[in-house]
């Protein structure tokens, strides 16, 4: 049991889902988006308006079920062991492969403002093998030493996203995001392809429903988390990437690698384009201790459940489940360093795709037992939760028929330890009568 003390409140589980939300993909993001100009901000708001009607369901699901683990917790008691135990798989394989991927990214990152860091494959992987150690640690030290960390990289990463953001927005002329839609597709398909590219800005939002057994006063803090750190993710990083299509030309920002750190260095010097890099390099930081503090709460409660093998359930004198920490960071380790004779882009690129295999089922899931538990919601609630599923679906289907097949293997993998757990508790006997 986590002391009182020692538990989460409302900044630093908002820190978590801000910090879990802006990693990597903000500074990079904006090239993607170039080609369709100032027309991706259809797509903004299409994902903005998905994102915060996913948010407000995760926020209703937290006032209603008491018990943790998120997506885990709202299926099972929706659905019985066999949704819970699929929705726990999902998003625990999701966080260790998402962790090999931001790892990953903080050695690109760490790169730009240090190139020795990986100047070859072999010293990018050790950069990301060794940031992925450090946030261990600092997890494993405890959740609250996790949440002082968090709430640390997340001010020094919003602030100045904010701040350039509003003040690139403020050198911008209109004609420079003339014309409005350059890349020459019909609206609709410029927002459907951009709303799949913005979509990575937002996935995290539901990171402050896992993690409640470690949460102060749950049922108020991670409904107004979730919400609060949501919108103050999406407008920060929206912001940023609009001022960085207006900043750099059209060609320029298409073709960079870094688009933020070049807008800010041809808007405001060499020194500019170096403290983004910065910003970068602590962004990724953030993002991986926030997702490393959520790789053993999922498998911690589903094993509280008989779900997930006992040793996860496991925990030390500060209430971490270490072997779940540990264990998830291993998986990671090897991900990483199974493919550290390639480059950093191609190792970024496997693990995201594992990741995204993995991530919206949970979220599908989580509506539909929202359906299922709160049967008396008004209409208002219900229309909201009805688009919160057609955007889900939406954006699974979204995915790609590679990532979906990744999805399925991965689920696949999980059916051995499922049909395991389910014929120790068949065979356990019972406990005798009193």
């Amino acid at each position: 049991m986590t002391s009182p003390a020692r538990l989460l409140g409302p900044w630093m589980l908002t820190a978590l889902v801000v910090g879990n939300m802006i990693g990597s993909g903000v500074f990079v993001l904006p090239a993607a988006l170039a080609p369709y100009g100032a027309a991706s901000l259809l797509g903004w708001a299409f994902t903005m308006g998905g994102a915060l009607l996913l948010a407000l369901v995760h926020a209703w699901l937290a006032q209603l079920v008491a018990n943790h683990g998120g997506a885990y917790a709202y299926a099972r008691q929706a659905f019985g062991d066999t949704a819970g135990f699929v929705a726990a798989w999902s998003y625990w394989t999701c966080v260790w492969t998402a962790n090999a991927a931001i790892a990953v990214a903080f050695a690109g990152s760490l790169g730009a403002i240090w190139p020795a860091a990986n100047a070859t494959p072999w010293r990018g992987t050790a950069a990301a093998l060794a940031v992925l150690w450090l946030c261990t640690a600092i997890n494993a030290a405890g959740v609250r030493e996790a949440g002082r960390m968090q709430l640390v990289t997340t001010a020094l990463k919003v602030i100045p996203l904010l701040v350039f953001g509003v003040c690139g927005l403020a050198l911008v002329h209109g004609a420079a995001y003339q014309p409005f839609n350059p890349s020459g597709q019909s609206l609709p398909s410029v927002t459907t392809a951009t709303a799949a590219l913005t979509l990575w800005a937002f996935l995290g939002l539901e990171a402050a429903t896992v993690p409640t057994g470690v949460v102060r006063d749950p049922q108020r803090t991670v409904p107004r988390a979730t919400v609060a750190g949501m919108l103050v993710a999406g407008v920060a990083t929206m912001l940023a990437c609009t001022a960085v299509i207006g900043l750099l030309p059209h060609g320029a920002a298409q073709g960079s690698a870094a688009p933020m750190a070049a807008a800010a260095a041809q808007t405001w010097g060499p020194a500019a384009g170096w403290a983004m890099g910065l910003v970068a390099t602590v962004s990724c930081l953030g993002a991986l201790n926030g997702w490393v503090l959520l790789q053993g709460q999922t498998p911690y409660a589903a094993a509280q459940d008989g779900l997930f093998p006992a040793p996860f359930a496991r925990t030390d004198a500060r209430g971490t489940p270490w072997f779940g920490l540990l264990l998830s960071s291993v998986l990671a380790s090897v991900l990483i360093a199974a493919n550290g004779s390639k480059s950093l882009v191609a190792l970024f690129t496997l693990s995201i795709l594992l990741s995204t295999a993995a991530t919206l089922l949970p979220y599908v899931l989580s509506v539909l037992a929202w359906w299922r538990i709160d049967r008396g919601a008004g209409v208002a609630r219900r229309t909201a939760a009805a688009l919160a599923l057609a955007y889900s679906l939406w954006a699974l289907i979204g995915t790609g028929a590679e990532a979906l097949l990744w999805g399925g293997v991965l689920l696949l993998l999980g059916l051995p330890v499922f049909l395991w757990q389910r014929y120790r508790a068949a065979v356990k006997p019972a406990a005798p009568d009193l």
